[in-house]
């Protein structure tokens, strides 16, 4: 028979198929695919050739792989290598990824670009995660504890002062220690005053960095020991004969136990930092965007499970201490008294459940001085007032809103960021409620007005999309810098205020900066 028999055609056929036998994630991403599953079992004499390398191998004896890009499981098929050997996604290159798979990603600038950004965004989300962890803790030791501490009462519970840590407008706080694996952990007992009792809402709210956790209640007869001071609307009254104590007959009272011992109040914070605000005012500025900044993403997180914040006032927003500043924070602004706290938004008893605390119509109707004040105020009206709070500028919302009063009381330009808080003010009580700025405008403008970019960037370069790209994209590469720069030094491990300038970064658009720069520096 002339012609040869068809056995060789199918041999190569076989052998260049081989590889498929292998599992699918020894293929992904490996310069030579079929080495993973067929090197331990087919020898071979010779080593790969990479492209540039010297070879001993003469070209007509070198296998057909030789000069080619190596074969892959779907180039047997006839498939196309991209598709085939998927290249990793950004967020998963790290500085140990094997080049083999780096290849993939470094054909063009372009895809260098793209792995370079992404990296940096991947690193971000990662490293806000990990800060988030330190100050909150993990999920699964506070599963833990709540475990632990479900049908516990005062008895299994130490007081550690019998006069409370803090007192915020709807309870008293007290400290006290619980033993748990063998160690002395240190909570808060929130006892809630009369008719101020309906907390139950916060248990389904989760876990956030603004928002106060309970993980555990329970229902029992108040220790004798512990001494309830008078309330602020007590003392403003005549003082009585005898110093308030002990509370008589020993109450039994339902208890609700966080994980955050509170110290101070916002309205105690502000009313002791008059002087502070005089002698170092940009440094007082900033931490009051930061505090701000905390109560919009704190209120942002209940509108996203459609509940509401009525009742938010300086008496009913706590201070509490992180775990450890940074070090570079210690020196000088611990020393001027300005370390940042986080703030915890702590009282729902007048919450909402899918509707504004505020109608509309009623505020409209309050504006035409038609109807009196609600009892009940937007989170945007109560965010302006707050501004003006921390800045110790006296301020009354219904004379702000009412028809007596058609201008705002005026904010004195103290530092950068002056100018910025009173523009947002301005945004957030406006007597229009079409024209107000929401709660997400005004944390992104206390983000920008905190990190930038600020307004001489468009100085020399007219704004533009593709400028506030540019623009994000450097800041990010110098954040992630700023980061092991510190980690290689001695400013400590980050904080609550690198964990929050990460959350702008890994999330801020150029689209989202148009709008906000649009809002601020008009």
């Amino acid at each position: 028979d002339p012609l040869p028999p068809p056995l060789p055609k199918k041999q190569l056929q076989r052998a260049e198929s081989l590889p498929e036998q292998g599992p699918s994630r020894h293929w992904q991403g490996d310069p030579t695919p079929w080495a993973a599953s067929t090197l331990s079992s087919i020898p071979l004499p010779h080593p790969p050739h990479e492209e540039g390398a010297p070879s001993s191998i003469p070209p007509r004896d070198r296998p057909s792989w030789g000069p080619k890009r190596p074969l892959t499981k779907s180039q047997s098929l006839g498939e196309p290598v991209a598709r085939s050997s998927p290249s990793p996604s950004p967020a998963e290159v790290t500085f140990g990824t094997a080049d083999g798979e780096l290849g993939w990603l470094l054909e063009s600038p372009a895809g260098v670009c793209g792995v370079v950004l992404g990296c940096q965004a991947a690193t971000l989300a990662r490293l806000s995660a990990r800060i988030q962890e330190k100050l909150l803790g993990s999920e699964e030791r506070q599963r833990l504890l709540e475990a632990e501490l479900a049908g516990k009462g005062w008895a299994a519970f130490s007081v550690l002062e019998r006069e409370p840590c803090c007192q915020s407008g709807d309870a008293w706080y007290f400290p006290v220690g619980f033993a748990f694996e063998q160690s002395q952990l240190v909570f808060a007992a929130k006892v809630p005053k009369p008719g101020c009792a309906s907390l139950g809402v916060q248990s389904s709210f989760g876990a956030h960095c603004s928002i106060q956790r309970l993980i555990g209640r329970f229902t029992d007869r108040l220790p004798w020991e512990l001494v309830f001071p008078e309330s602020p609307e007590e003392q403003s009254q005549p003082p009585s004969r005898e110093e308030p104590a002990h509370l008589p007959t020993c109450p039994v009272l339902q208890v609700f136990i966080s994980p955050e011992v509170p110290y101070q109040t916002l309205a105690g914070f502000v009313k002791g930092t008059h002087g502070l605000h005089r002698t170092s005012p940009g440094h007082y500025e900033r931490l009051a965007c930061l505090l701000l900044l905390q109560v919009c993403m704190g209120l942002e997180h209940l509108r996203v499970q459609n509940m509401g914040q009525g009742d938010l006032c300086p008496e009913n927003l706590l201070l509490v201490q992180c775990p450890c500043p940074p070090q570079s924070q210690q020196g000088k602004e611990a020393s001027l008294g300005l370390s940042l706290p986080r703030l915890l938004i702590s009282s729902f008893f007048k919450v909402k459940d899918k509707q504004r605390p505020c109608s509309t119509s009623q505020e409209q109707d309050w504006t035409k001085g038609l109807a009196a004040p609600p009892t009940l105020v937007a989170d945007e009206l109560n965010v302006g007032m707050l501004i003006y709070q921390i800045l110790h500028v006296d301020i009354s919302l219904e004379n702000t809103l009412g028809f007596r009063s058609n201008r705002l009381p005026e904010i004195p330009s103290l530092s950068i960021y002056s100018t910025g808080l009173k523009r947002l003010a301005t945004l957030l009580l406006h007597t229009d409620p079409c024209k107000r700025v929401s709660i997400e405008q005004a944390r992104s403008i206390l983000q920008v007005l905190l990190w930038g970019p600020r307004q001489e960037l468009f100085a020399r370069s007219k704004k533009s999309l593709t400028l506030l790209r540019n623009w994000v994209e450097v800041k990010r590469a110098l954040l992630l810098l700023k980061f092991a720069e510190n980690l290689a030094g001695a400013a400590g491990s980050p904080g609550l205020e690198e964990w929050l300038c990460c959350q702008y970064f890994k999330e801020v658009t150029e689209d989202t900066l148009y709008q906000v720069t649009q809002a601020l520096y008009t």
